[in-house]
């Protein structure tokens, strides 16, 4: 399919709606006017093609040939489309390539897998092992083992039943007895925990429900893509966000196929960085969602002594084992270990048997006999070692599997010639052992399974063990190391603005584990970490049944960020707090005496009289807690990139992990609040004067001068637009305030764009500056002294 041409339009903002059966495509039509004049160029929807019925998130596709009927079907999005079009807004949109819904009544093309087998045209659509489990796809989906089962299992005429599922049956075996009729089938169903054992096809992560899908075939691309592609050509759609790529085959094949056949639209990946690793640079693509971006946004308003210092009362109070949450690194590594063992052992057990493949086939001795138990050990011990999410085919592998990690993973072996496993391992990684097709699949199946067990290990089990500052477990962040100085966050958006300007950036999205304004409040812990410890030694003092010390610091910090709200919220993110952390509960093997006793302990303490000396804390430092909002919005709208506001955070907005932050909102007048204000007045700036902020514009670091010079965060973008924000203000309130620290703007007259009236030149106070908010936006003012 060849798609006209068409010049790329970058958007100046966007906005992201979470669309869902009771916020489909005409409410999002009803919130376009204010939208617009909120001052976003573009609507962001979550998905949109057809998924489960019901669903609240849209990730579960069944049709990728047809717009979402729940939503308002095509002809909904088109009507967006124009309304949005008459407001001068485009659409980008989420796509989904990795996986479709498990769903098999719902979900037509893997209906005919099922029914007629690996012969099926849809069968290379799904990432299934078809010689593993004899040949046929394991559904993990009953209750107990199948002979508890066997009552439950229904046959109605060609379609096999249990409960809500339904399965069609191959051809003529619908009238054999039950037990014959399961053999006779191109599926086994199950029970649901040999999932992690059994499974036989490629997974979201470790969720069963989810299937993994082919698109580095190319007729599976153009299959799964046409419908997207046809809105992008007729002008419906305007660019793309693309979800989890790094769950793909070939993510740089992918990308590139993607570029061509969209014309180069601007498209955003979901691709999570880790600290030092940047975006592979051959990708055809505008940059990232922006996680990176929170991370340095965070880490500017984070005290890095007092993270060190808050990290120690943590110690003292929840007295954590080192690898269970007393040590970054140490946290992150047992993690891996327990899901690579755990939930992800289908996965491993799968590349064991494509490496003992390539060493049993191949003609090089060196790789000949390896038993299958070394080299598991050697896959899972490098695999728990890599820092970042995958190797790419683009960039050196051997800059992600180091030999460093070669020779830790080496002392695992007793005897030295069975730890010649890993060197047989890393060199299949490096693609130093040949090039065949056996070779190609476990490069990549290694490089997928790498993905998947970092975001189990680190996000979604590290992110809950480890709990000093909340804050700073957030997507993408380093817990280990919360704070980003003045310096490194300046080079940051420097090279941001050389190498990806029109990069995605969010502080807030539907995946954040913390809104913008619960992580800004939980940072000036860090400026107070002795003032934390004390409250919470008080409200602990005459306390009885905190399950243990890790929860019961979570749960004060999660209250502390959250601020006054329904307990109700704050039990469910805790009750997944403390399942996805995995020390005493989890969500396959649950504890129900120790989330009774959670669940009390919210219920009676953050959530109980003893919260209001925390409430009351936050309550005196919310000076402070209001500069980091503030801060933390103007940064975010001014500094290179793309800005998307996740819906309602334009105004002041705390959510905790979702389900909680993809509730429906109601969406404040424009400009309401402090955040609203600085909100409107910055994207209207940069709807005004898009080149400020674009491909062309640039980017200067503006320092303060005087005592508290370090306190002020500024930066200059194109010479027309200065920010300016506080930064640890606690800290600064400590010692004795701006005195007469000057901020030296570059030459002319600057207009504030916050307080119409005021205008500054020269060397500017910094107390004058914030004499009415934290944080200053200032446009160069026209006149013979201002803008040339």
């Amino acid at each position: 399919m060849t798609p006209e041409r068409h010049e790329p339009a970058v958007p100046t903002a966007t906005y992201r709606l979470q669309l869902q059966p009771d916020f489909p495509f005409a409410a999002a039509s009803a919130a376009v006017p204010y939208l617009a004049s909120l001052g976003v160029s573009h609507l962001h929807l979550s998905p949109i093609l057809e998924a489960v019925p019901g669903s609240l998130h849209g990730y579960d596709v069944v049709d990728h040939a047809r717009v979402r009927g729940e939503l308002g079907g095509e002809e909904g999005l088109r009507a967006l489309a124009r309304t949005a079009g008459e407001h001068g807004l485009g659409l980008v949109v989420d796509i989904v390539p990795n996986h479709m819904a498990m769903a098999p009544r719902h979900n037509h093309a893997l209906w005919e897998v099922l029914r007629e087998g690996p012969e099926s045209p849809y069968a290379r659509w799904f990432d299934i092992d078809w010689e593993a489990q004899d040949g046929k796809v394991l559904l993990p989906v009953l209750g107990h083992p199948v002979g508890r089962e066997l009552d439950r299992l229904k046959v109605d005429g060609d379609v096999l039943r249990y409960y809500d599922h339904a399965f069609p049956l191959r051809e003529g075996t619908g009238k054999l007895p039950l037990p014959r009729l399961l053999d006779a089938q191109w599926y086994r169903p199950v029970w649901w925990r040999l999932a992690r054992t059994d499974l036989n096809y490629r997974r979201f992560f470790s969720i069963s429900e989810l299937i993994g899908v082919r698109v580095e075939d190319p007729e599976v691309f153009e299959a799964t893509h046409a419908k997207i592609l046809q809105l992008l050509r007729e002008g419906v759609i305007d660019g793309l966000r693309v979800d989890h790529p790094d769950g793909l085959a070939d993510p740089d094949g992918y990308l590139d196929r993607l570029h061509t056949a969209t014309g180069g639209r601007w498209t955003v990946v979901e691709k999570i960085l880790s600290d030092g690793e940047h975006l592979p640079p051959s990708w055809p693509v505008a940059g990232t969602t922006g996680y990176d971006a929170l991370r340095h946004v965070d880490g500017l308003f984070t005290d890095p002594a007092g993270a060190g210092e808050l990290l120690g009362q943590y110690r003292r109070f929840a007295a954590p084992q080192t690898d269970r949450g007393g040590d970054w690194a140490a946290t992150v590594r047992r993690s891996a270990y327990n899901v690579i063992t755990h939930e992800l052992a289908a996965e491993t057990e799968r590349l064991t048997r494509v490496a003992s493949r390539v060493c049993t086939a191949s003609p090089e001795v060196a790789l000949r006999d390896r038993a299958p138990w070394a080299l598991r050990t050697a896959l899972q011990e490098l695999l728990v070692r890599l820092e970042v999410y995958r190797p790419y085919a683009s960039v050196d592998p051997a800059t992600v599997v180091t030999e460093e990690a070669a020779a830790e993973a080496r002392l695992a072996f007793v005897v030295p010639e069975e730890g010649e496993a890993v060197d047989v391992v890393r060199d299949l990684v490096l693609g130093r052992a040949g090039d065949g097709p056996d070779h190609v699949e476990f490069r990549t199946r290694f490089a997928q399974a790498a993905s998947a067990l970092r975001a189990k290990s680190v996000e979604d089990t590290a992110y809950y063990r480890y709990v000093p500052l909340l804050s700073a477990n957030e997507v993408g962040g380093d817990p280990g190391h919360p704070a980003v100085s003045p310096e490194d966050f300046h080079a940051y958006c420097a090279r941001v603005q050389r190498d990806w300007p029109a990069t995605g950036t969010v502080v807030s999205t539907h995946d954040t584990k913390r809104s913008a304004d619960v992580r800004a409040a939980l940072a000036v812990l860090t400026e107070c970490p002795g003032r934390w410890a004390e409250v919470l030694d008080e409200v602990t003092a005459d306390e009885e049944g905190a399950p243990d010390g890790q929860l019961a610091w979570a749960a004060w910090q999660t209250v502390f960020g959250l601020g006054p709200a329904d307990g109700r919220r704050v039990r469910q993110a805790l009750l997944k707090h403390v399942r996805e952390a995995g020390l005493y509960t989890s969500w396959t093997e649950q504890e129900p005496p120790y989330e009774e006793a959670v669940d009390r302990f919210v219920a009676e303490g953050p959530c109980g009289a003893a919260g209001e000396r925390v409430a009351a804390l936050r309550a005196a430092l919310e000076p402070y807690i209001r500069a980091n909002v503030l801060g933390t919005a103007l940064v975010h709208l001014t500094m290179p990139g793309v800005p998307d506001l996740y819906q309602g955070t334009e105004a002041e907005c705390r959510t905790l992990v979702d389900p909680d932050n993809r509730r429906l909102v109601d969406l404040p007048p424009a400009g309401s609040g402090e955040k609203g204000e600085v909100t409107a007045a910055a994207l209207r700036l940069r709807a005004r004067r898009p080149e400020l902020f674009g491909a062309a514009a640039t980017y200067a670091p503006l320092g303060a001068q005087g005592p508290a010079a370090e306190h002020c965060a500024a930066f200059v973008r194109s010479g027309e637009v200065v920010t300016a924000v506080t930064r640890l203000s606690l800290r600064l309130a400590e010692s004795g305030g701006w005195r007469d620290t000057l901020l030296p703007l570059p030459a002319g007259r600057w207009a504030d764009a916050l307080t119409p009236g005021r205008e500054f030149e020269g060397q500017v106070p910094v107390a004058e500056l914030f004499e009415r908010l934290p944080v200053a936006l200032l446009e160069r003012a026209a006149g013979p002294s201002g803008r040339e």
